[in-house]
């Protein structure tokens, strides 16, 4: 695992991308994995974490709404799960980054199933609301979403233990860019996607090579 920096790089001005494919590695990719450590932070508050999980759609506008007013109103219990957040997505990183590799998850799969088994008591059979929907229809969910700052996280654990349990656990791959670290699901039609992004980290690898061969 990359060491820490030595100061904390932080960019809140930056946007957020949902360019991996699963909520969960969206998550990992809030922060640049670099070869100095993680730098770019761009989850640097509760409120950038809620701004996250709208955009990848993990928490809709209502809830979301209900997380603004509860950590307005509870700051220290904001930070606290603004610090457990960051810690999650650091156990998903190395998890994942593990499992890029074909490697052994070892410890990294017991702190992942410790986050894993925080969240489950939490989910419930309930009535789906879209209106497509025939009466009667069920889904999996979180019932008491919104009312525990911290329960943001609980659709970010599901969606990673589900994608580690299907068979695209062998398409989680790692940008192939120097010192991006990001990480997607390759669901390319050949299986040979290898940059996060090819409008930044594609374009930049390739000129980089050009410059190299020049």
């Amino acid at each position: 695992m990359p060491q820490p920096t030595a100061l904390p790089s932080f960019a809140p001005e930056l946007p957020f991308k949902f360019v991996g494919g699963d909520p969960a590695i969206d998550l990992i990719n809030t922060v640049d994995w670099t070869s100095r450590g993680p730098e770019q932070d761009r989850l640097t508050s509760y409120q950038r974490l809620i701004e996250w999980a709208l955009g990848a759609e993990v928490v809709s506008e209502g809830v979301a709404a209900a997380l603004r007013i509860r950590a307005k109103a509870h700051p220290r219990e904001a930070a606290a799960a603004h610090k457990a957040a960051l810690e999650a997505r650091a156990v998903l990183w190395r998890l994942f980054d593990l499992v890029a590799k074909d490697a052994s998850p070892g410890e990294a799969l017991r702190d992942f199933n410790r986050l894993l088994a925080q969240a489950l008591p939490h989910m419930e059979v309930l009535p789906d609301g879209e209106k497509h929907q025939p009466a009667g229809h069920l889904q999996l969910g979180w019932g008491d979403l919104g009312k525990s700052l911290e329960s943001i996280l609980w659709p970010v654990i599901w969606s990673a233990a589900s994608l580690l349990a299907s068979e695209e656990r062998e398409q989680i791959r790692t940008c192939s860019s120097f010192d991006c670290g990001w990480m997607f699901v390759d669901r390319s039609r050949n299986g040979l996607r290898r940059w996060c992004q090819m409008e930044s980290c594609g374009t930049r690898e390739k000129t980089r090579r050009r410059y190299q061969r020049a």
